[in-house]
This record gives C-alpha cells, sequence and structure tokens, in this order.
C-alpha cells in the first residue's frame, strides 16, 4: 500500500510543482508588487522580481521534462530553501504579509514541506 502511495506522489509531485513554479513566474510578471512586501529592502525590486521569474520559470519547465525532471526537483529544493529566510524574517516582522502571526507560522510549515518535497522527489527522481 505505501509502495503504491509512493509510485502517485512521484508521479504527481512533479507537476503540482511545476504548476506552482510556473504559476509564480508569470505572477512575477503580470502584478509585481504583489511580490514586493516579500522582497527585503536591502535587495532591488525588480531584480528580485526578474530573477525570479527566471529561475521559478526554468525550474518549472525542468519539472515537466522527464529527462530534466531531477535536475528540476533539485532546482525546486534549493528555491525554496533560499527562500526560507524570506518566512523567516516574515514571521518576525510586525506585520505579517499573511497579516497575522498564525498564518506566518503555517506559511513557514509549508515551506519546510515543500522543502522536503522537493528533496524527495530529487532524490527518488
Amino acid at each position: 500500500m505505501a509502495k503504491c502511495y509512493l509510485m502517485y506522489m512521484k508521479k504527481i509531485l512533479p507537476f503540482v510543482f511545476a504548476a506552482l513554479m510556473l504559476l509564480g513566474a508569470f505572477g512575477h510578471i503580470a502584478n509585481p508588487d504583489f511580490y514586493a512586501p516579500l522582497i527585503p529592502d536591502f535587495i532591488p525590486e525588480s531584480l528580485a522580481n526578474i530573477l525570479s521569474t527566471i529561475a521559478e520559470g526554468a525550474i518549472g519547465i525542468a519539472l515537466l521534462l522527464p529527462a530534466y525532471r531531477k535536475w528540476g526537483a533539485l532546482g525546486f529544493f534549493l528555491l525554496m530553501l533560499a527562500f526560507l529566510p524570506l518566512h523567516i524574517w516574515d514571521l518576525f516582522k510586525e506585520t505579517s504579509i499573511t497579516g497575522s502571526q498564525t498564518g506566518a507560522i503555517i506559511r513557514l510549515a509549508i515551506q519546510f514541506l515543500l522543502i522536503y518535497g522537493g528533496w524527495w522527489l530529487y532524490k527518488r527522481s
């Protein structure tokens, strides 16, 4: 039973992660102001949006292509790891992006799940 579940996860996760990445890349282009509160003051907003668009788009495409899926999963893992300090920073801000401390904690927990999911997919691809 568990082996069957893991097989489905290995088949589904690349598409879920690819959708997250491609929607994020599109979002950075279509509505860059949405991401402004997530970007620390010491990072130029336009640069952060451009680099995020490129990284998320490339990772999303790699996850969709079986020949590059392993590297897409590694890229997803590394990007989620790179975004972790931003989520921690947001948790300790006076006003979180989510509007509440509870929301920031939930968001941080989800980030850890995404990090683990990316690593898990990389190791099994």
